[in-house]
C-alpha cells in the first residue's frame, strides 16, 4: 500500500527552545486528497507562525484538526475516515485542553480515507423551472459534501431568480450507507411567496441627499423581485466613485401587500482627491500633468473634474503644449444609466508642423449599457486660431462627437488578457459657410496570456482614422493625423510622418493606420522583459493607403511592476521611413497599451 508522508520541525519556545516533529501519512490515499489535508492542517501550519508557538498552541491546533481533516475528507467523497492525532503517544482529543505541558516532541497525524461514496439519489424539490444544478449531484457520482450544498444554493437560487425572495431550505436528509458506499440526498426547499420590490429604505448615508441616492441606484419599485437588479442597484452606487462603501440588502420581512423594501447603507470617500503624473522621453521631452476632483459637488454625487497638463518641456517637438480642461458629471440624469456632463477645455499645441490654440465647450449623455460596454454623445463649439504650412487661419465648427467603448481587460494598466475596441465618430459643420464633414478613429487592442500562470504576454493594437467631407485646410490640425512617438510608431521622431505638400512644407493627413505588436515575458522579481514592433501610415486622402508614407520602428523595454501598475522604460529604433541609428527613449507609467 502506498505511502504519503510529511514531515516538519518546528521550534517551539517557552522560555527554551527545542524540536518537534511534525507528520502526517495517509496510506493509500490518493495524492492530491493528502495535499488537500496537509493545507487544511494547523498543526503543520505551525512553523510558518510569526509569534513564538507555545505547546499549549500546538496542542489546541491538533484538537482541532480533527474536525478540519474530516471537513476534508467529506468533501471529497469520503465518509468512513479514520482519523487518529497522536502528541507524544497519546490521543490529542484525550489530553485535557487546559493540561500543562512543558514540551511536546512528536506530533503523528494518520488518516484513513477509507472507501470514496457516491450517489444513490440527488432530489432537490420543489425545483423552480429552468433551474440548473451543480453537473456532479447525480446519481454514480462520486459524493462531495460540497455539491449537496451547492445544489441546495442552486434550488434556492432558482427561486429567487423567478420572484421568490425568501426562498429557504425547508429540511434535508442526507444518509451514508456504510455497507453499500452510497449516499441518498433529499433537499427540501420552501419557495415562499412571489414578491416585488417596495422601497430603497435609506438606513445611513452621508453628504448625498436621499432622493438622489434612489435616482443612483434605481430599483424598480413595483417590479417583480430580482437579485440581478439588487446587485444592479449596488453597482451603480458604487460607480459614482463618491462612496467608501456601498451595502444593498433585503429587508428582512416582506410588507403585507407582497413587497419587500430594500435597504442601502453608504459610506462617503473623502469629497475632494488630487492627482499628479509624468512621461519623458528623450525627442518628446518631459509632459506632467495634475487633476483635481471634487466627488460630490451638490449634493447629489455629481463629480467635477479639473486637469491641467504640460508637454514638450525640454523637448524637439515644436515647443510646450499646454492643456486646461474642466468637466462635470451627473450620475442618474434620466435613466439610472444616463449621466449629464459638460465640459470646457482651452489648449495651445506647439507641435513640429504647426501651432494651434483653441477654446471648446459642449456637453452630452452618457450611458452604461453593462459593465464592460459604455458609450456617450453630445454637442459642442470648437475655435481653433491655426499656424502651419497651409498658413494663418481662424476656424469654427460645431461638433456632434459621439464615442462606444467596449472594454473586457483584466486590467486597465497591466492587461494579461482581454479586449478593449473605441470607436469615435465625429461629424461637424464649418460655422460662416464651412464645408461639413465627419472624423472617424478607432482604437483596438487585444492581449493573449500563455505559460504557466499566463505569464508570458501577447498583445497587439490597431489605430485607424480617417477625415471626410472637408479638405485638410478646413479642419484644425489638431484633429488630422500624424505619426511617430510614444502614442504611434516608437522609434520614429514625434509626429515625423505627415502629408508632404512639398518644398520642406508638411501637414497632417486625412487617413491614418498604426500596429503595434508586443511581446511581454518576466524575468525576476517585479521585472520583466518587452519587445516590440510598431508600424504607421499617414495619407492626404480620406481613404486608402496609395497617396501617403509608412514607417516603422523596434525596440525593448523594460518593466517594473509598482503593485498598482509598472513603471515603463523603452528603448527603440526606427526600421523604416526614418533615421537610421537614431536611437529613442521612453518613460512612463503603465503598459504602452
Amino acid at each position: 500500500m502506498k505511502r504519503i508522508a510529511v514531515c516538519v520541525a518546528l521550534i517551539l519556545t517557552t522560555g527554551a527552545a527545542f524540536a518537534t516533529e511534525l507528520k502526517l501519512v495517509a496510506p493509500g490515499a490518493p495524492g492530491s486528497l493528502v495535499d488537500k489535508l496537509k493545507s487544511a492542517s494547523l498543526t503543520l501550519a505551525a512553523p510558518a507562525r510569526e509569534e513564538p508557538v507555545t505547546p499549549q498552541d500546538l496542542l489546541a491546533a491538533a484538537r482541532a484538526d480533527y474536525g478540519r481533516l474530516e471537513s476534508v475528507l467529506y468533501a471529497a467523497g469520503y465518509y468512513g475516515g479514520v482519523i487518529r492525532i497522536v502528541v507524544d503517544g497519546r490521543e490529542a482529543a484525550d489530553i485535557p485542553p487546559l493540561a500543562q505541558i512543558s514540551r511536546i516532541d512528536r506530533v503523528a497525524l494518520r488518516v484513513l480515507a477509507g472507501p470514496r461514496f457516491i450517489f444513490a439519489r440527488t432530489n432537490v424539490t420543489p425545483l423552480a423551472p429552468g433551474t440548473e444544478l451543480p453537473d456532479g449531484f447525480r446519481f454514480g457520482a462520486y459524493a462531495e459534501s460540497g455539491l449537496i450544498a451547492d445544489a441546495a444554493k442552486a434550488g434556492i437560487d432558482g427561486w429567487r431568480d423567478l420572484g421568490h425572495a425568501k426562498a429557504e431550505l425547508a429540511g434535508q436528509d442526507v444518509i451514508a450507507n456504510h455497507k453499500t458506499n452510497i449516499v441518498a440526498a433529499d433537499i427540501r426547499l420552501n419557495p415562499g411567496p412571489r414578491l416585488r420590490f417596495g422601497d430603497l429604505v435609506v438606513r445611513k448615508t452621508g453628504r448625498v441627499r436621499p432622493e438622489r441616492l434612489r435616482e443612483i441606484a434605481g430599483l424598480p419599485t413595483g417590479e417583480t423581485f430580482s437579485p440581478d437588479e439588487v446587485d444592479e442597484a449596488a453597482t451603480r452606487l458604487r460607480r459614482t466613485g463618491t462612496f467608501r462603501s456601498v451595502s444593498v440588502t433585503e429587508a428582512e420581512t416582506p410588507a403585507p401587500d407582497g413587497t419587500l423594501d430594500i435597504e442601502a447603507r453608504v459610506v462617503d470617500e473623502k469629497p475632494r482627491r488630487i492627482g499628479f503624473g509624468a512621461e519623458i522621453s528623450s525627442l518628446e521631452g518631459l509632459g506632467l500633468s495634475g487633476f483635481w476632483l471634487h466627488r460630490n459637488l451638490l449634493g447629489g454625487a455629481e463629480r467635477l473634474r479639473l486637469d491641467a497638463s504640460v508637454g514638450g518641456i525640454g523637448g524637439d517637438t515644436g515647443g510646450e503644449d499646454y492643456n486646461l480642461s474642466a468637466r462635470f458629471d451627473r450620475p442618474a440624469t434620466f435613466t439610472p444609466d444616463t449621466g449629464l456632463y459638460l465640459e470646457a477645455r482651452a489648449a495651445e499645441e506647439n507641435e513640429p508642423n504647426y501651432r494651434e490654440r483653441s477654446i471648446e465647450v459642449g456637453g452630452g449623455l452618457t450611458h452604461i449599457f453593462s459593465d464592460s460596454l459604455t458609450g456617450e454623445a453630445g454637442i459642442a463649439y470648437r475655435y481653433s486660431e491655426v499656424d502651419d504650412d497651409l498658413g494663418a487661419r481662424t476656424l469654427e465648427h460645431v461638433l456632434l462627437p459621439a464615442r462606444l467603448t467596449w472594454d473586457t481587460r483584466d486590467s486597465q494598466l497591466d492587461a494579461h488578457e482581454g479586449y478593449y475596441l473605441d470607436v469615435e465618430a465625429t461629424p461637424f459643420v464649418g460655422v460662416n459657410g464651412g464645408s461639413a464633414g465627419a472624423r472617424l478613429y478607432g482604437d483596438a487592442r487585444a492581449y493573449l496570456g500563455f505559460g504557466k500562470d499566463d505569464r508570458f504576454v501577447l498583445a497587439g493594437r490597431a489605430q485607424v482614422g480617417s477625415v471626410s467631407g472637408a479638405s485638410a485646410a478646413e479642419v484644425p490640425p489638431g484633429m488630422l493625423f500624424y505619426s511617430g512617438g510614444a502614442g504611434t510608431v516608437r522609434g520614429q521622431a514625434y509626429q515625423s510622418l505627415a502629408v508632404d505638400l512639398g518644398g520642406g512644407r508638411e501637414i497632417g493627413g486625412r487617413s491614418f493606420m498604426a500596429f503595434s505588436g508586443e511581446l511581454r515575458a518576466p524575468l525576476r522579481d517585479a521585472l520583466s522583459l518587452v519587445a516590440f514592433y510598431d508600424v504607421g501610415f499617414v495619407g492626404a486622402d480620406s481613404w486608402g493607403t496609395e497617396n501617403g508614407g509608412w514607417h516603422s520602428g523596434a525596440g525593448l523595454g523594460l518593466r517594473y511592476d509598482t503593485g498598482i501598475g509598472p513603471i515603463r522604460l523603452d528603448v527603440a529604433t526606427p526600421v523604416s521611413g526614418g533615421s537610421s541609428g537614431a536611437i529613442e527613449v521612453y518613460i512612463g507609467i503603465g503598459q504602452a497599451f
